[in-house]
């Protein structure tokens, strides 16, 4: 996963693999049956992981919107440290794959899944009264999806970590500033 990630499919060569994984061709073929299988299988693993880490982070949280402003927040880091990058590897790969086919699927189908995670913690966030009912939890949750795949790629090229920090600040005020907003209609309401 870590070749894949750092190199991208294309630039990932046969050697490049077999010095990663120790293993000679016939041996790879024979685990994996092609490098189309065994890149799939690190865009399941990726994906998996980046799941359960967002999971992790938001139901770990005191509420659903705090736990999506958290995930907003954790991207302020700008050390890769178990990872070859700060960006994320569904996006680099939906960059360089084919516009169509299997491979490009495959990425869509994980990409469609964070966005359908960040829809129900919207959801739950809208039945714990944190954001507005008026909202489309589907719209809100593509914005979302939109700050943390762009911050994944600003980390990229920011230098600086204060930088980062107050731009992951900035995205997460606006998610807290959905639900302030309409609070302070229903007030004026009641005025």
């Amino acid at each position: 996963m870590t070749l894949f990630w750092r190199k991208g499919y294309h630039a990932t060569s046969l050697k490049d693999l077999e010095t990663t994984l120790r293993m000679k061709p016939g041996s790879i073929y024979a685990a994996f049956q092609s490098k189309e299988a065994l890149f799939r299988a690190t865009l399941d693993r990726y994906a998996a992981r980046m799941a359960d880490d967002m999971q992790a982070t938001v139901s770990g949280a005191d509420s659903a919107l705090t736990g999506l402003q958290k995930q907003l927040l954790s991207l302020a880091d700008l050390t890769p440290r178990d990872k070859p990058s700060t960006a994320c590897m569904l996006v680099k790969s939906l960059l360089e794959v084919s516009q169509e086919g299997e491979l490009r699927d495959i990425v869509r189908t994980h990409l469609d899944r964070v966005q359908q995670s960040l829809t129900e913690a919207v959801r739950a966030a809208q039945d714990a009264g944190e954001l507005p009912q008026s909202l489309e939890p589907e719209r809100v949750a593509r914005r979302l999806q939109t700050y943390i795949f762009g911050l994944k790629i600003q980390a990229q090229r920011e230098s600086d970590p204060e930088r980062m920090n107050q731009l992951c600040q900035d995205l997460a005020g606006e998610l807290a500033r959905l639900g302030a907003a309409d609070r302070q209609a229903v007030t004026v309401g009641e005025g």
